[in-house]
């Protein structure tokens, strides 16, 4: 029999000669997820039968470089635990940059609107990662997500329903979709990958929904939705009203230029943690 300690160290070297990045962490968090909620695993015990089969099948789905976070099922984005699969973009640390800056402009907007609810949107909504979090810190605040695709529509929904149900959803193309009235905040993570870099992602990427990551149509410099939002501010944010978009980490100078050029006012660029240029915020004039 193997124990869990030879089982981990057998796929943690498996997974790293496959190129896998955080080979150990990720063994062991197959591990974990192959004993279940309730499993306790002791290094030196022998592992079931049961358990070694899962985990054997989700390593084998690791090394082929299935994302981790499809193997598992859910994925932590700020304090919320979000179904992800094949279908929907995965939520990643550097997002939650917009979700704080979204926050801080709803917070700012009920301030100034004290005798009515915040109104918000979230554009190319997947999971559902940036208006849940919107909802969750900013009670009261009426937040509709805004998703084009099927399969990303369908974890939306779930993700949805599990806090509590707080979003408006709808099944539009975020390119054409008008709210029934101006919004206080418009956050998104809008697909901005080009062409040319999509060709040179890490493997796991490929696993991604190709339309959450490269603009269909707007693949040769990722501004797209960027130049739609601008265009679009008018009709999309009330007057004060916030825009807050991610942005890849070369297209800040651009984004800026169009928002200023449309009109916005308070175009700013702010960066992620580990330094690099992130989102980009603008506002509609009041």
């Amino acid at each position: 029999m193997v124990t869990a300690r030879q089982a981990w160290k057998e796929a943690a070297a498996r997974l790293a000669g496959c190129g896998v990045e955080d080979a150990a962490l990720d063994a062991a968090r197959l591990l974990v997820h192959a004993g279940g909620p309730d499993a306790r695993l002791w290094p030196d015990e022998p592992l079931t039968q049961a358990v070694r089969r899962a985990f054997d099948g989700y390593v084998a789905r690791r090394a082929a470089r299935e994302p981790l976070q499809y193997i598992l099922g859910s994925w932590d984005f700020m304090d919320l635990t979000l179904a992800v699969g094949p279908g929907v973009l995965i939520p990643r640390p550097d997002t939650e940059l917009a979700a704080q800056l979204a926050i801080d402009a709803a917070r700012r907007a009920a301030a100034c609107h004290p005798g009515r609810a915040v109104r918000a949107a979230d554009l190319c909504a997947g999971t559902g990662a940036l208006g849940l979090a919107l909802a969750r810190h900013v009670p009261g605040t009426r937040v509709t997500a805004v998703e084009l695709s099927g399969a990303a529509f369908a974890y939306l929904e779930k993700n949805n329903a599990a806090c509590g149900g707080p979003l408006v959803l709808v099944q539009a193309d975020a390119l054409a979709w008008c709210p029934p009235e101006p919004l206080d905040v418009v956050v998104s993570n809008p697909p901005y990958v080009t062409a040319a870099e999509y060709d040179a992602l890490a493997p796991e990427l490929y696993a991604e929904p190709r339309l959450a990551l490269v603009p269909a149509g707007g693949e040769e410099d990722g501004l797209l939705f960027y130049r739609a939002f601008a265009r679009n501010a008018p009709a999309l944010l009330a007057p004060g009203g916030e825009l807050v978009a991610e942005i890849g980490d070369t297209q800040g100078p651009a984004v800026m230029a169009l928002m200023a050029a449309a009109g916005l006012v308070r175009v700013c660029l702010h960066r992620d943690l580990s330094g690099h240029p992130r989102v980009v915020t603008a506002c509609l004039p009041v």
